[in-house]
């Protein structure tokens, strides 16, 4: 069985996640999401919100896809506890594939234990526009035992930042927006509005 393991900040998920997912689910036969935090970013957004806006983003997919599972209790700090949780929940002998964008990568060689993390899974390194993927860092995972693929998907040019730091709408499904409006999440985004609505 070939799991893709996909922990993504999500803060909030964006059509780019969703581009990411459905490419996923054509290559494996079960593709595991969940709502991470990055020791190395700063999050607005407590982790059961974003696991809720990813749940909202697989079920307003198009076609709905049968492989594709939110398993939020996957999510840890070290991605090697990760890897651990995924063996008793899918066995030993799944073939893991660990997905990260392609704005980690330079991060990877500083994560918790990495050349352990890297004995038990396969990298797939995607692209995202803005974040070239260089040969040193590339070579500096492979010393470490990194067996690395590249995907020949460029995620879309959207993402969570634009949204959280200019409230840029185009990059969210509608069940998102609404969801992020009822929760009243990103507080900054309310004090943007309701001071263009005060000029």
């Amino acid at each position: 069985m070939r799991i893709a393991l996909f922990g993504t900040s999500a803060d909030p998920p964006t059509t780019g996640h969703q581009e990411i997912l459905r490419w996923l689910s054509e290559r494996y036969d079960w593709v595991a999401v969940w709502a991470a935090d990055n020791p190395f970013k700063s999050h607005q957004t407590p982790l059961e919100h974003r696991a809720a806006m990813l749940r909202l983003l697989i079920a307003n997919m198009d076609a709905p896809l049968h492989n594709i599972a939110v398993e939020q209790e996957l999510s840890s700090w070290k991605t090697l506890e990760t890897v651990a949780k995924a063996k008793v929940r899918w066995g030993e002998d799944a073939d893991y594939t660990l997905v990260i964008g392609s704005d980690l990568l330079n991060q990877l060689p500083r994560w918790y234990r990495v050349e352990d993390l890297l004995q038990q899974v396969q990298l797939l390194i995607v692209p995202r526009p803005g974040y070239v993927i260089d040969e040193s860092s590339l070579e500096a995972v492979q010393n470490l035992g990194g067996k690395i693929a590249i995907a020949n998907l460029t995620g879309l040019d959207v993402s969570s930042t634009a949204y959280r730091e200019h409230g840029d709408t185009e990059a969210l499904t509608p069940p998102i927006i609404a969801y992020i409006n009822r929760e009243h999440l990103y507080k900054c985004q309310d004090a943007t509005t309701k001071r263009f609505q005060l000029r």
